[in-house]
């Protein structure tokens, strides 16, 4: 099992590693597994892509951001230039349904609301958005339409989890409750474990998801 020094040392490394951040901006912590994230950068983008960054190691069990975004005065634009380029970045992307979300825009924040069939949808907007220029944070309130009964959803998320090659699908189980969908057991990353979820959201009428599975690392054998 890794130390908390070992998984810092891994986490700054994954930070190094991706060309879009500096890691020089970004202070990184750890206490019993869990990675807590501090600093300041200049884009939404390179938030996000932290947290991401961090998510991907192993050992890692859970991730706290306390990162900032300050944008610089050269990138910095108003709220109707922010909304006009929201607009247009939904517009031309052909799996969100534009006409059907609103939009609001507040000092650099991005609200979006209104209704989807498929989580993916509500996802696509806000990846859509999320990386414009002058965007200090998403609050994505974008619902999801149910579609199917609540045993029609455990199947089908069920069969997605016995599809993929990194979700032990014997040892992760699923219940849904109308639209609810509740994961229970043990996975052996927090990968798989974020793995297992985005196959729940996936999954078409989930909204929302209560995850109460476990990372264990494997024990080592000499």
């Amino acid at each position: 099992m890794k130390t908390d020094v070992e998984i810092q040392k891994d986490v700054m490394d994954e930070l190094r590693w991706q060309p879009f951040l500096q890691s020089s901006e970004i202070g990184v912590a750890v206490k019993n597994g869990i990675v807590t994230l501090s600093g300041q950068v200049d884009n939404y983008g390179k938030k996000l892509s932290a947290e991401n960054a961090a998510k991907k190691v192993a050992g890692v069990k859970a991730v706290a951001e306390d990162i900032q975004v300050g944008i610089s005065p050269t990138y910095r634009k108003t709220d109707a230039e922010i909304a006009a380029a929201v607009v247009n970045a939904l517009k031309w992307h052909t799996a969100i349904p534009d006409d059907s979300i609103k939009i609001k825009v507040e000092d650099g924040v991005v609200r979006l609301e209104g209704e989807v069939e498929w989580d993916f949808q509500r996802t696509s907007a806000k990846n859509a958005v999320q990386y414009l220029t002058g965007v200090r944070s998403v609050i994505n309130l974008i619902t999801v339409k149910p579609k199917l009964s609540a045993d029609d959803l455990e199947k089908k998320i069920r069969a997605a989890f016995h599809r993929s090659a990194t979700i032990d699908a014997d040892k992760v189980t699923v219940s849904v409750t109308g639209s609810k969908a509740i994961l229970s057991g043990k996975v052996r990353s927090f990968a798989e474990k974020q793995e297992a979820e985005d196959a729940v959201w996936a999954a078409p009428g989930v909204l929302s998801v209560e995850s109460k599975l476990i990372v264990e690392e494997p024990e080592l054998v000499f």
